[in-house]
């Protein structure tokens, strides 16, 4: 009786730790093929290593956009903003260096917590950004 009423125990303690393990995986495991696309929308690369030109441009993008900047950081290549009308959007962009000819840039933003998965914001973003760097680099000139 001891013995059966052990292994019955033994059982669901198992038996619930294995549905914890899997409940906890799914939180990593994030959509595969789903995260990669998001990624893909997300990451733009660039042919230049100004790294400071890279985060004024940004900055400046985010601003027109009408994102209030909440935090910047050229050493981290980070940059944090908040759109405010009517509803709230959060977007964090970094840049970093991609070889010894690139930038990437990755903008990722959330509504309400939860991942943007539309493209056109963030297409939106690139293009402006894209406009912002081809002014500056003819400035430059």
């Amino acid at each position: 009786m001891k013995k059966s009423l052990l292994l019955i125990v033994l059982c669901l303690v198992l038996g619930s730790a294995g549905c914890a393990v899997q409940a906890h995986q799914g939180v990593l495991d994030a959509g595969g093929e789903s995260q990669l696309k998001l990624r893909q929308m997300q990451t733009r690369y660039f042919d230049t290593t100004d790294k400071q030109k890279i985060m004024e441009c940004v900055l400046a993008t985010l601003q027109d956009l009408g994102f209030v900047i909440d935090s910047a950081s050229y050493e981290l290549g980070t940059v944090s903003a908040t759109k405010l009308s009517g509803y709230q959007i959060k977007m964090t962009v970094n840049a970093v260096p991609r070889g010894k000819t690139q930038m990437t840039v990755r903008a990722n933003a959330q509504y309400q917590m939860y991942p943007i998965q539309d493209p056109q914001p963030y297409q939106q973003f690139f293009d402006a950004l894209s406009k912002s760097l081809f002014l500056q680099a003819n400035l430059d000139e």
